[in-house]
């Protein structure tokens, strides 16, 4: 490796000096290599466990599930029946409540009403020992 200090005799002081130094570039790539190897086994490390595996079961309607529907507005539906007030619905759940084997509860939520409403839903299937309460969404298009 050649090193040039000053100028070549015979020749001009201000000429340029054409080449690049790359002996800091190639310090600093080991540098970065070196920390790359370091750290890469802490980050891999972790606690074992084993993670479930993703599955997408299909609703399946039986007689005895109720569906309870909430409108954009806040009503709520008993299997396409409207209840007037939150009261009634606690009581109806809480006769649901206590059939052998206990009915689902599906919450079909109208996507622009407001999360009181849904949340009032749940809040009546909890106060009435409603142990399985589910939401139904849209699938995701396809591709999208």
């Amino acid at each position: 490796m050649a090193m040039a200090i000053g100028p070549a005799e015979g020749g001009e002081e201000d000429e340029l000096l054409s080449a690049i130094n790359t002996t800091p570039l190639v310090d600093v790539m080991l540098v970065l290599l070196i920390i790359f190897l370091i750290t890469i086994p802490v980050v891999t490390r972790t606690v074992p466990v084993t993670l479930p595996k993703e599955t997408n079961q299909t609703t399946q309607t039986k007689p005895e599930n109720i569906n309870i529907s909430v409108s954009r507005e806040g009503e709520i539906f008993w299997n396409d029946q409207q209840i007037p007030g939150f009261r009634d619905l606690v009581d109806k759940m809480k006769v649901a409540a206590v059939v052998v084997p206990q009915p689902e509860v599906h919450i079909r939520g109208d996507e622009n009403a407001r999360y009181e409403f849904v949340g009032k839903v749940v809040s009546a299937a909890q106060r009435a020992g409603i142990s399985k309460v589910g939401f139904i969404t849209e699938p995701p298009a396809r591709g999208g």
